[in-house]
């Protein structure tokens, strides 16, 4: 606009002075014929078409002049045009990211609002200990970058991960295991109802590795290893603990499907309690907690229902195993499950609900293997599941899983019993008949901090007393029967840093032996851990 108005006045000008140039000397005489005449000379010199010629000329080489500059005018003008352009792009990022910066501030203003339990660390502090460990993390993780990385064959990339974790036990009670009892027991001739001691068996290595796409699909893969498989025999060999296989799967994920093969969890009984007292063995397992790491092929499926809600199929095919001994430490014999010549089959059904940015879950599974005891003697065991997670505000959690069933030992249901027989296997007219069983466990979880949590939790496993009678409680695979398990704890789990981790728990177990009294155990542990 600028250069447009400063060419308009230029040719304006240009045309005042050629139009001055032309008239002026007409003009001049005829005020000198009014006045004294003008002089001869001077009127030849204005009508001289050599003087004409110069001033045109001249006025040519001006307006030459005044075109540059208009030109430069105007390259000035669309300069100004793109840098205003740049400017205005700039000042928009500047306003998206003001925008940005100003929700976490609203999120803290809001929060500075909310009451803080005493003794809580207000939410700014906790902003900055957590920008504070971020930035220890990013130096630590620029520190690593000279370090030696682990490397496989493939050349693809793995990480190592686990938990170095030492646990200090209490023991008020005779347990079957004393570093992680699942049992309360009889007291022995020999032994005192009370044990103290120390063990790192429960610390665990993993490897993770990160494969290429194929199909559409990212591979992945890892494998799980703690060090409670037994002892050496040796002097102290209870310090030695012998490394053991814990899960290895392999893992093909595409947007809404997974496929997934190898050792793991029983994905229809995917929760278990909180503890770090019991990571070689899950919490509250024999005490109505399935669990059992089996080998298994199966395939995930999701359906979103809505933005905030989703359905989740899963099925697939498990060893089918019984809970039994192996025959052989060197020769591997077949289960009663996999003497039956099939899988086991599973499935589960979950919907998940989001709730205040929390998962609200809801699933249900069933679980069928068949097992063969000899001479035909064929068992059905089954299992009917149910899983909640129920966000209970910001702080509290719900969280717990149901079952009921038969013959499921081999998943820790019916307190590891699974069947129950009246002769000697090796009889063909002994009969086997699968153990009914129910249990379960819920536990409440409150999060008073990001870095400090409490849970307690209560879960009790029940073989039908009924079925135990019918046999007399002659022989099962424990020797003597047990009609009902039941455990509790409360904890607290303090994590100052996403590496480091202290906790302090207490277990009470009750274990009955059928129409007898029960056993109990008192127990105490401290956990202290790092993790990798």
């Amino acid at each position: 606009m600028r250069g447009n108005h400063w060419r308009k006045c230029i040719l304006g000008v240009s045309a005042v002075l050629i139009w001055s140039i032309v008239s002026c000397d007409p003009a001049r005489a005829q005020n000198g014929n009014t006045a004294a005449g003008p002089a001869p000379q001077e009127s030849a010199q204005a009508n001289d078409p050599a003087t004409v010629a110069t001033l045109l000329k001249q006025l040519q080489a001006q307006i030459d002049t005044l075109n540059a500059q208009v030109k430069d005018l105007k390259t000035q003008q669309q300069s100004a045009q793109a840098d205003a352009s740049a400017m205005r792009k700039e000042l928009d990022l500047t306003k998206s990211q003001l925008a940005t910066l100003e929700q976490p501030a609203k999120g803290i203003e809001a929060a500075q609002v909310q009451p803080v339990p005493p003794g809580a660390p207000s939410p700014t502090e906790e902003r900055m200990n957590r920008l504070q460990e971020n930035q220890q993390m990013a130096d630590a993780k620029i520190a690593e970058q000279s370090q030696t990385k682990v490397e496989s064959s493939s050349k693809y990339r793995l990480r190592l991960s686990g938990i170095l974790l030492f646990n200090l036990f209490d023991n008020r009670g005779s347990v079957e295991s004393v570093d992680f009892p699942q049992l309360a027991t009889p007291p022995g001739p020999l032994f005192s109802d009370s044990s103290f001691g120390g063990s790192l068996r429960q610390s665990q290595i993993g490897v993770e590795a990160f494969g290429p796409t194929i199909a559409g699909a990212r591979t992945s893969a890892d494998v799980q290893f703690d060090f409670a498989g037994g002892f050496p025999q040796s002097p102290n060999g209870v310090s030695f603990g012998i490394m053991r296989l814990r899960t290895g799967t392999v893992r093909f994920d595409w947007q809404d499907t997974s496929i997934v093969a190898g050792q793991d969890t029983l994905f229809f009984s995917p929760l278990t309690p909180t503890s770090f007292a019991t990571l070689a063995v899950p919490a509250l397992a024999y005490a109505g907690n399935l669990w059992s790491w089996t080998p298994q092929i199966r395939v995930e499926h999701n359906f979103t229902v809505s933005e905030s809600s989703k359905i989740s199929l899963q099925g697939g095919i498990l060893d089918s195993l019984s809970g039994d001994v192996p025959f052989s430490t060197t020769e591997r014999l077949p289960t009663w499950g996999e003497n039956s010549g099939q899988p086991a089959y599973a499935a589960r059904v979950a919907w998940t609900q989001k709730i205040h940015g929390q998962d609200l879950v809801l699933g249900f599974g069933g679980y069928y293997g068949r097992q063969d005891w000899g001479f035909h003697r064929d068992v059905d065991g089954w299992a009917g599941m149910m899983d909640l997670t129920l966000p209970l505000g910001s702080r509290f959690e719900l969280t717990g899983q149901f079952y009921r069933g038969r013959a499921l030992g081999g998943l820790g249901g019916g307190i590891g019993q699974s069947v129950l027989w009246n002769g000697f296997l090796t009889d063909p007219t002994t009969e086997v008949e699968g153990l009914n069983s129910m249990g379960g466990w819920a536990q409440l979880k409150f999060k008073a901090t990001p870095k400090l949590q409490f849970n307690g939790a209560f879960g009790q496993d029940n073989p039908y007393a009924s079925a135990l009678r019918e046999y007399g409680g002659n022989e099962n695979l424990y020797g003597a029967p047990l009609s009902k398990n039941q455990s509790g704890f409360v904890n607290f789990i303090y994590q100052p840093r996403s590496d480091i981790v202290f906790s302090l728990e207490y277990r009470k177990i009750r274990t009955y032996l059928l129409d007898s009294n029960a056993n109990s155990a008192n127990l105490i542990n401290l956990s202290v851990g790092y993790i990798f």
